[in-house]
C-alpha cells in the first residue's frame, strides 16, 4: 500500500463515523415505528365473543331454527312455512338454508359470535328430516363459530298401549 491510498482509506473512516450516527438514528426511529404499530394491534379491544343456542327442529315435513341466548330468550324463530308457501317443500334441504339464513340475520344483529347447535327429529322417527344437516352447513358459513352440535331427538321407551287392541283398529 502506498501513502496515497492509507490516506484514502482514513477520509473513508472519517466520512463513516459523521454518517454512522445519523443512520443508527434513523434506524432506532423505524424500530420504534415498528415496536408502537405491533402495541397498537395488541391493545385494540376485540369484540366480546357472545354464544346462544340453536335448536334446529327437522322432520319429514317442516324445519324450524330457533335461536336463543344461553338463558333460553327467545332471539329469533324462523319455520320452513315462513319461507314458502308451498307446503309439500318445507322441509326441503333448499327451504332449511334460507330458514336459517333469515334466523341467523336477527341474531347476528344482536351480537352472537358462537352457538350451540341442537338438533332435533320427531320422536320415534326413522332419523332427523332431509333440512337438519343444511341448515347447520348454512349457520356456519353465515359467519357463527359452531361450538358443537348435538342430537337432542327423544327416544321412545315403551310409552302407553296403542288405539285398536292386539289385532288392530278394523275400519
Amino acid at each position: 500500500m502506498t501513502l496515497k491510498d492509507i490516506k484514502e482509506d482514513v477520509k473513508e473512516k472519517k466520512e463513516l463515523q459523521t454518517i454512522a450516527p445519523e443512520i443508527a438514528a434513523e434506524d432506532k426511529k423505524e424500530e420504534a415505528a415498528v415496536v408502537a404499530e405491533s402495541e397498537e394491534k395488541e391493545t385494540k379491544p376485540s369484540k366480546p365473543e357472545r354464544n346462544a343456542i340453536a335448536y334446529i327442529f327437522s322432520s319429514q315435513n317442516n324445519t324450524m331454527v330457533h335461536i336463543t341466548d344461553m338463558a333460553g330468550n327467545t332471539l329469533s324463530r324462523v319455520t320452513g312455512g315462513m319461507v314458502t308457501k308451498h307446503s309439500r317443500l318445507k322441509s326441503s334441504p333448499t327451504i332449511a338454508m334460507f330458514v336459517a339464513k333469515k334466523a341467523a340475520e336477527r341474531a347476528r344483529d344482536l351480537g352472537i359470535t358462537g352457538l350451540f347447535v341442537r338438533t332435533r327429529a320427531k320422536t320415534g322417527s326413522i332419523g332427523i328430516g332431509p333440512g337438519s344437516h343444511a341448515a347447520v352447513k348454512t349457520l356456519g358459513k353465515e359467519g357463527f363459530r359452531i361450538l358443537s352440535v348435538l342430537d337432542t331427538s327423544r327416544v321412545a321407551r315403551g310409552g302407553p298401549k296403542k288405539k285398536g287392541g292386539r289385532r288392530g283398529r278394523r275400519v
